[in-house]
């Protein structure tokens, strides 16, 4: 679980529902099933309209990246097999990293590297990772698009839904039951819209974008790896472009 994600969804929304009591507000004033149906329906409706449905089903299965750990023992240990890959290349042939595949704890990376075993011109192996690396990059972010999507659409929905209850107001002046009822779907419809939005919806949206480009960056760390690799570049180089890539240095594999 990512503790970020669910640490930010707990204050942003736990300090409006405290601020809101602090003030004397109580929260069952805050649940109006009109106002939900008229944001939330009215949300989804949009988003359905504005993607494919091959885009919204990655949407929704990517929504869960939002909330996974991120595995950051993950990326140093592919980074580590390549510079061990690397120090085999060069101490013994390309062709003995093949013993080395099964224990690769990334599955792109297997295929990636048996590529470059099998001897592939190191200009045709990354480009046909990095148009492949492409067009998975712009179909997950078209998944992502889909949340950004419902974060544009819900706060203009929730003045939709305020406007509906002003109407139902206006035409009920003379009855105070209805009167109350429609400001209270009127300003709460609001709430949803803007508060879904900008709690909920677009940071979202914002954490799948960061999670598709850490995992793009890791892929195109193993792609540089096997085409340096290819090119027969010393392992203390390739170990140094590797080093690159992490947000934090790795521990050496290659002593001095």
């Amino acid at each position: 679980m990512d503790i970020l994600t669910l640490l930010g969804l707990l204050i942003g929304i736990g300090g409006i529902l405290l601020g809101n009591t602090i003030e004397g507000g109580h929260f069952t004033a805050l649940l109006q099933m009109a106002a939900a149906l008229i944001v939330f329906g009215g949300t989804f409706g949009a988003t359905l309209v504005a993607n494919t449905m091959e885009d919204f089903k990655t949407g929704m299965t990517l929504m869960w990246e939002a909330f996974r750990a991120d595995d950051d023992e993950h990326f140093k240990r592919v980074a580590d097999e390549i510079i061990t890959a690397a120090q085999i290349a060069r101490r013994e042939s390309i062709l003995a990293v093949e013993n080395k595949l099964p224990t690769f704890s990334s599955d792109y990376m297997k295929n990636v590297f048996r590529f470059m075993i099998d001897g592939t011109d190191p200009a045709v192996l990354r480009d046909i990772f990095e148009k492949e690396m492409d067009l998975d990059e712009t179909r997950r972010l078209a998944g992502a698009k889909v949340w950004t999507d419902a974060g544009g659409f819900a706060p203009t929905i929730g003045i939709i839904g305020a406007v509906l209850g002003l109407i139902h107001v206006m035409a009920n002046l003379s009855d105070s039951a209805a009167l109350g009822q429609g400001i209270a779907v009127a300003f709460v419809a609001t709430i949803y819209g803007v508060g879904s939005a900008n709690l909920v919806f677009i940071p979202i949206a914002n954490k799948i974008k960061r999670k598709i480009q850490i995992q793009v960056e890791t892929k195109q760390m193993i792609v540089d790896g096997a085409v340096a690799i290819l090119t027969g570049l010393n392992p203390y180089i390739i170990e140094e472009k590797i080093r690159a890539y992490a947000l934090k240095p790795l521990d050496k594999v290659i002593k001095p």
